[in-house]
């Protein structure tokens, strides 16, 4: 025997002989947690102190960390463990597969590929054996709770992949009582969900099975908004016909796994109409990179690990490709994605996670998510409010579908792990600095670490771009050139670039000014490779005009994650002809890149060089640079603002910077769209903005975000930056700002599924207005109260907080705040019961908002009247009032909300009997709704009524 060391539990040592080791006092013990879960490599200091501390580490973690592995030392030594120091921090010096955890994924891995033999099912209960409780059992960091998380997951993979072996092998009695806990705890899980039934069904108990499912159906609606899958729908309608392919001395021999996502015959017609029911096929690779050289074994090994995925049945298959910065990690991984699309029909998914990007923190996995989503059809109104449940619904739609997702950019594991989808059926690449050992041992990733390129592949690199001729004439300045650049693609490419644009230059004046600015670039550093870069992108640097030049350097201050040339213009404080011609040699140059069409990003070693850069220059310039910068964007998202929303109160701003500049969107798509394109970087001002100290620009980039993160149901984005927001109210004791911060920040938190701080926030709002006198800020915050206490099915109490706000918008002048109001207190008497009144008072909405020529309230308002004349039985007038309500919603582009009045247009229909104008009313409704990718209550009913839309 060996010594062994297990994390499935308490973190204990055993000896050789089996006893237990004493390794020490609780945190101590974490500490040797911390270095197993990096077994055999180097874990640095600051890692061990940020595991093992978190954010309450005290300032003599450090000393105090030095003397817990002093003890780990001795107490290991004895039972012949090294636990090893060098220059870069600490390195066990075991086999990591003497740590249970590794075992676990280990036999797990071995166990997914025996099928369901005698062996497999050795295997799959010998590594279940393993845990002894809850991993990391008393350690309670971030990381360690996050590590936990992740080796939960995995253990509930494994005992789902278990429980289907014993499926398979008709051993469905014993495992009855842990199957009805397991679906008790995981109560929308359609696979465990998918398990019991089987396992009820065969023991005779057909009727409680289908009870089941009825259970889970109505809890995937009511939790989800959705339907059980196609998979799970078919498994109920197999229990209903007793199907013999149930039994497990039927046709089929056995139940197939995964239960929940293989279930359907190929040849069954309900199976197969579910699966082309044409779900949105998302495309979003970036394009594959061009001059791409070498890396054949990298790609190979892509190749193989797919290959081997593909015939095993098991987890999605993950590669994650690490290595430094600018070694080629996102290059390899699109071009492996782009030879490989044929076989993800389904589509694929991209995002750039920012793990390292120096000018924020990494994309929050909810964040990346919620895009996906949006990519996969998911409607904004109908996304789950609570982040986990989003995660859930992701990995409901990603399951049995072929899908390649790419993660670039990871800042570690934990960040990853949320967004990996569900099902074998999907791939993923990760690429990451770190090595992203927690998915490599907890969810079997294949790494794919990158070294520079050999000498073959930087000289293939510099030919293709140089031509062949000419670096066949310089063999020895080519391999000076390479020696410099450190076989870093980057830097290669960047120096190809330079000499490519100089044709008559020899390369041995290339090769003597790269020697001449020797240099380094810390964020470059692997080893002894490219310890050359920063020269290499100082030389390029100094080639620039002074205009590109300082172009790049100002780039160091811009949040990212890219910049369009108005913005950049606004940097600059120059014409935008003159920003367009600074970014076309930058990325001539190969500095910036232009990712989209007039969208330029940098890579982040090069931004972090043009922030070295711009550092240098005084804090006079700098300072004068953002705030232009800042003023573009809060300028510029003002207007877009009053384009979609030209009625709402406007905001007192101080005038732009000169230079700044501002984008005016002429309409409400371009605007959309406007909003759409600079959101990542709106939300980065904005903290940039608080972080510099800002504020004027804090709170009208804020305010001006405002509709467009209502509109998407952003919720997240909008919490963020009206904490940001609030907190600068604070600075400036700016009273009347700190109460609409609290007004938004209690529709956020109310769309978010959390009334209890809505009501905090909307009480404290009310508190401030009256204080101030403001009427027309209480109105709007008493109209929030309103829809808030709707929500909550507190009727009465809705209708008095908009009756309120109705008379405070009436006393202060306030037209449009009155027909908003006049319009919320009719759909309150509506919902009450007293339809004539809901008229009358819509009636006076409508009078109003014609006056202002406000249309979309409008739309609102005849969707609300054309509600209270149905329930009066007046279905010609209510008919009447939909169609208008249809017509205005599409003058401004809310096309859900036009689906919503088609569909009230062919209830009506329906109630006089033109049953023919009701089915085209509904089927105009799902067509729109299908396109914009809705899948909630309103769509299931209209398809129930009409079915899918018609093929074109």
């Amino acid at each position: 025997m060996t010594v062994r060391f297990g994390v499935l539990g308490s973190i204990e040592v055993w000896a050789r002989d089996g006893a237990p080791l004493d390794i020490g006092h609780p945190r101590q013990r974490w500490v040797l947690g911390a270095l197993l879960a990096d077994a055999g490599t180097v874990v640095t200091a600051d890692t061990l102190v940020e595991r093992v501390w978190g954010g309450s580490a005290p300032r003599s973690a450090r000393e105090t960390l030095y003397g817990y592995v002093s003890r780990l030392r001795r107490a290991l030594s004895g039972a012949g463990v090294e636990l090893v120091r060098d220059s870069r921090g600490y390195r066990l010096a075991v086999a990591p597969d003497v740590v249970d955890a590794r075992l676990f994924g280990d036999l797990v891995r071995t166990a997914r590929a025996g099928g369901a033999g005698d062996a497999a099912l050795e295997l799959w209960e010998q590594a279940l054996g393993l845990w002894r409780g809850e991993a990391y059992a008393g350690a309670d960091t971030p990381w360690f709770n996050a590590r936990r998380e992740l080796l939960a997951g995995d253990r509930l993979a494994a005992e789902l992949d278990l429980t289907d072996v014993r499926l398979e092998r008709g051993r469905h009695g014993p495992m009855l009582t842990e199957l009805a806990a397991r679906a008790a705890d995981h109560p929308l899980d359609e696979r465990i969900t998918a398990q019991l039934m089987l396992a009820l069904y065969r023991g005779g108990r057909a009727s409680d099975a289908l009870a089941h499912y009825r259970r889970t159906s109505r809890l995937l609606a009511e939790e989800l908004g959705t339907d059980p899958g196609p998979a799970l729908a078919l498994l109920h309608q197999r229990v209903l016909s007793a199907d013999p392919l149930l039994d497990p001395a039927g046709p089929a021999g056995a139940l197939p796994r995964p239960v929940a996502a293989d279930l359907a015959d190929p040849a069954d017609g309900a199976a197969s109409g579910a699966r082309t029911a044409g779900p949105p096929v998302p495309r979003q690779l970036p394009p594959c990179p061009a001059g791409f050289v070498g890396r054949g074994t990298e790609l190979a090994g892509l190749a193989a690990a797919l290959d081997r995925a593909a015939g095993s049945g098991g987890a999605a298959v993950i590669s994650s490709i690490a290595g430094t910065g600018g070694i080629g990690k996102t290059w390899l991984a699109l071009r492996w994605a782009h030879a490989c699309l044929d076989r993800f029909p389904d589509g694929q998914l991209h995002a750039d996670l920012r793990g390292f990007d120096p000018s924020g923190v990494p994309v929050p996995p909810d964040v990346v998510t919620r895009g996906f989503l949006d990519a996969l059809g998911v409607d904004p109104g109908a996304m789950p409010p609570d982040p986990d449940a989003r995660t859930g619904l992701y990995r409901s739609l990603t399951a049995g579908r072929r899908l390649l997702v790419v993660l670039d950019n990871a800042r570690d594991s934990a960040q990853a792990d949320p967004l990996l989808p569900g099902g074998g059926s999907c791939a993923v690449l990760v690429t990451s600095r770190s090595r992203l050992s927690g998915l490599v041992t907890t969810r079997g990733a294949v790494p794919v670490v990158l070294d520079v390129l050999d000498p073959a592949g930087a000289r293939e690199l510099l030919s293709g771009r140089l031509g062949a001729r000419r670096t066949e004439a310089e063999p020895d300045a080519v391999g000076a050139i390479i020696g410099h650049c450190g076989r870093l693609p980057l830097a290669l490419a960047i120096v190809a670039a330079r000499a490519a644009a100089h044709p008559g230059f020899p390369l041995s004046a290339v090769a003597d000014e790269l020697r001449d600015a020797h240099g380094s670039l810390d964020a470059f550093e692997s080893g002894d490779h490219a310890s050359d870069a920063r020269a290499v992108f100082s030389w390029s640097y100094r080639t620039l005009s002074s205009g590109a030049a300082r172009m790049f350097r100002l780039l160091g201050l811009h949040p990212g994650p890219d910049c369009a040339p108005p913005a950049a213009a606004g940097l600059l404080g120059a014409p935008v002809r003159e920003a367009r011609s600074a970014l076309a040699e930058l990325a001539a140059a190969h500095l910036v890149t232009e990712h989209t069409p007039g969208r330029y990003a940098l890579h982040d070693l090069l931004r972090a060089y043009a922030a070295e850069l711009v550092a240098e220059d005084d804090t006079r310039t700098r300072r004068a640079a953002l705030g232009r910068l800042l003023d573009h964007y809060a300028a510029s998202a003002h207007a877009a603002d009053r384009v979609l929303a030209p009625h709402r109160d406007p905001l007192d701003t101080a005038p732009a910077s000169p230079g700044a500049g501002a984008v005016t969107p002429l309409d409400h798509g371009r605007a959309m769209e406007w909003f759409g394109a600079e959101r990542p970087v709106l939300v980065a001002a904005v903290e940039l903005a608080a972080r510099e100290g800002f504020d004027a620009q804090v709170r009208e980039l804020t305010w001006a975000l405002t509709t467009y993160l209502g509109r998407r149901s952003l919720w997240p984005d909008l919490v963020s930056t009206y904490l940001l927001g609030l907190r600068t109210a604070d600075r400036l004791g700016d009273h009347r700002w700190r109460a609409r911060c609290h007004v938004e920040l209690a529709n956020a938190r109310g769309e978010g599924g959390r009334p209890d701080e809505a009501h905090q926030h909307l009480t404290q709002a009310v508190d401030l207005f009256q204080e101030l006198g403001d009427r027309v800020g209480e109105g709007h915050a008493r109209l929030s109260l309103g829809w808030l206490y709707e929500r909550q099915g507190d009727k009465p109490a809705a209708l008095g907080q908009d009756v309120r706000a109705l008379a405070l918008f009436r006393a202060a002048g306030h037209p449009a705040g009155e027909a908003r109001a006049l319009n919320a207190v009719g759909w309150d008497h509506a919902q009450l019961g007293d339809h004539a009144r809901a008229a009358a008072h819509c009636r006076q909405a409508l009078t109003v908002q014609r006056k202002l020529g406000d249309v979309r309230g409008e739309a609102n308002t005849w969707d609300s009247l054309g509600f209270a004349y149905q329930h009066l039985g007046e279905h010609g007038r209510a008919a009447d009032c939909y169609r208008r309500a249809v017509e205005l919603n599409r003058t401004v582009g809310h096309r859900f909300n036009e689906a919503e009045a088609l569909a009230h247009l062919g209830d009506v229909s329906d109630a006089t009997g033109d049953h023919e104008a009701a089915r085209e009313s509904w089927r105009e409704a799902v067509a729109i709704l299908t396109d914009i990718g809705h899948t909630g209550a309103l769509t299931d009913r209209l398809t129930t009524l009409v079915g899918p839309p018609r093929s074109p």
